[in-house]
């Protein structure tokens, strides 16, 4: 599924982050998790609100250009299978499509908090640390 740039299905994926989450606090007792690239669309919202029943303090979201994104991608040189062209422009078509509406749900909420991941990689963290120096 992830080489044809399409989406694990959600219930699969919360239950992994609920499982997750739950081993991190048995092991530290820390209950607050950062969830890398979660929400993806509609669905993805929905099973987690219901199953994990748990509402996010905030949403992060890392604003690039397309072209920005496209190029990082494949100067990366990981040798990652998806990482080529046709694979791109689809995670592109399905990011606009089905995680846009999650990124203006969450705005129209206040729980949105932008980065311009445009900079370099020194100025995001930085920007990344403020935010989160500033919301706990």
């Amino acid at each position: 599924m992830i080489a044809e740039g399409r989406i694990v299905p959600s219930e699969i994926t919360v239950k992994l982050l609920c499982k997750a989450m739950e081993e991190s606090f048995q092991v530290s007792g820390n209950d607050k998790f950062l969830i890398d690239g979660f929400p993806r669309n509609e669905e993805n919202r929905i099973v987690f609100e219901n199953v994990a029943r748990i509402e996010p303090a905030f949403v992060l979201f890392f604003d690039c250009p397309e072209e920005e994104l496209e190029r990082r991608i494949m100067s990366r040189n990981q040798g990652r299978e998806d990482d080529n062209i046709e694979t791109i422009k689809k995670r592109f078509k399905v990011f606009v499509e089905s995680t846009l509406p999650i990124i203006s749900y969450y705005q129209s909420k206040g729980k949105l908090r932008k980065i311009n991941a445009a900079k370099s990689s020194e100025e995001v963290f930085e920007a990344v640390r403020v935010l989160f120096a500033s919301e706990t």
